[in-house]
């Protein structure tokens, strides 16, 4: 009849048995030639540590004034008749890091381990406060971007193909402050400001004028929907620092304030993030926005759509604006601003290119293209487009 009892499997491996078994044998050798002094000695760690192989053990059995050292026979035995159990070599521990010393003097404690014991007292927490410094997390992140350029033309009053001398110089400045907890929030911030001024030799009315001036705030309050869809409350307060004017025309054809565009909206925003963090920006989606613009100097109204002898005009619609960065190559950047406004009886189309090329840490060119639509305003001799365009070259810092 055939035994019902089950046996019990054995799931040591037959190597770690083997050096198990090892271990025991050179367990009992040691403990029978281990005197009363030794019991506390911290040399026999080599047996129970991952077996390695000491170049010492080798020298030590060869040596005339051996004095017979138990740990040497044992690991000499299992080096001969066990190598298979051998996974280690002192080389390869000075590789890792120093070797303790085996042979350090034995040191044997004068008092009791009981004796050096301090009592725990009840009170000991109060006896003892400890000081907690917890650092509040900084949910801020700054930057900035400042960049002069700086131009100049010489041309004698007899050069065969005429044309005038003339100076100029561009400054911008762009900031951002930016909060995100991490926790489906985050705000928005950013402040852009470039002025830029000529003087032309032919220009007799003005020693200089405005040839770029823009004030420009971008707010967002954002709540995350999804990885990269939030839904998002924008604004957007546009102006300028000073007068427009043309060469040797007294007309002033704008100033602060005249016109000041405000455009709140509400929608969602996409973060961009690809070609690995080379392109980055937002989208902005606005099925509901608001247009406000104002005139400070009434006879200015007419030229930015405004009824003559007021001084605002509001309408309502929808909005998308493109924001978007492309670090083409190490030394090409390329940033592009598209924003897009539409009351269904106008629409205002405004596309900022600016591609940078740096030479080093401090020099670059700038080639800006700024083409805009818009059918609000007064007509001109190209109808509703305009168009803006300039190269530079000049001072930039960034942090």
């Amino acid at each position: 009849m055939r035994n019902s009892r089950s046996h019990k499997v054995d799931t040591v491996p037959v190597l770690v048995k083997s050096y198990m078994d090892s271990l025991s044998v050179s367990k009992a050798k040691i403990d029978s030639a281990a005197v009363e002094s030794d019991v506390n000695d911290g040399r026999y760690y080599r047996l129970f540590a991952p077996l390695t192989f000491y170049h010492g053990v080798a020298g030590d059995m060869f040596s005339l004034e051996h004095d017979g050292d138990e740990q040497d026979y044992t690991l000499a035995n299992i080096y001969m008749n066990r190598p298979d159990l051998v996974r280690n070599t002192e080389r390869q521990l000075e590789l890792v890091g120093p070797v303790i010393n085996p042979y350090q003097e034995s040191v044997t404690p004068e008092t009791e381990l009981v004796q050096k014991v301090v009592k725990k007292t009840e009170n000991a927490d109060i006896e003892a406060p400890v000081d907690i410094f917890v650092a509040k997390p900084n949910f801020w992140k700054f930057l900035g971007n400042y960049s002069l350029q700086l131009f100049q033309n010489y041309v004698s009053d007899n050069w065969y193909k005429g044309g005038e001398s003339n100076y100029s110089m561009l400054g911008t400045v762009t900031l951002q402050a930016n909060y995100n907890n991490k926790q489906r929030f985050r705000w928005e911030n950013k402040l852009e400001m470039r002025l830029g001024l000529q003087n032309s030799k032919g220009d007799t009315l003005h020693t200089v004028r405005s040839s770029e001036d823009l004030i420009r705030y971008t707010g967002k309050v954002g709540l995350q929907a999804t990885k990269r869809w939030y839904y998002t409350l924008q604004l957007i307060a546009s102006t300028q620092f000073m007068r427009s004017l043309k060469s040797n025309d007294r007309t002033v054809y704008s100033d602060f304030l005249s016109p000041l565009y405000i455009n709140p909206s509400l929608g969602m925003d996409y973060t961009v993030n690809a070609f690995k963090n080379r392109l980055t920006g937002s989208i902005h989606l606005a099925p509901i926005a608001y247009n406000l613009t104002y005139v400070k100097d009434s006879k200015l109204a007419s030229r930015f759509g405004v009824e003559e002898g007021k001084h605002t005009k509001y309408d309502f619609g929808s909005e998308v604006t493109f924001d978007l960065a492309w670090k083409i190559a190490d030394n090409i950047s390329w940033k592009t601003r598209l924003y897009g406004y539409t009351s269904y009886k106008r629409v205002l189309v405004e596309w900022e290119n600016t591609v940078t090329f740096i030479f080093n840490k401090y020099i670059s060119s700038n080639v800006f293209i700024y083409p805009r639509f818009d059918d609000g305003a007064k007509r001109g001799k190209h109808g509703y487009m305009q168009m803006k365009e300039f190269i530079s070259l000049g001072f930039n810092y960034g942090f």
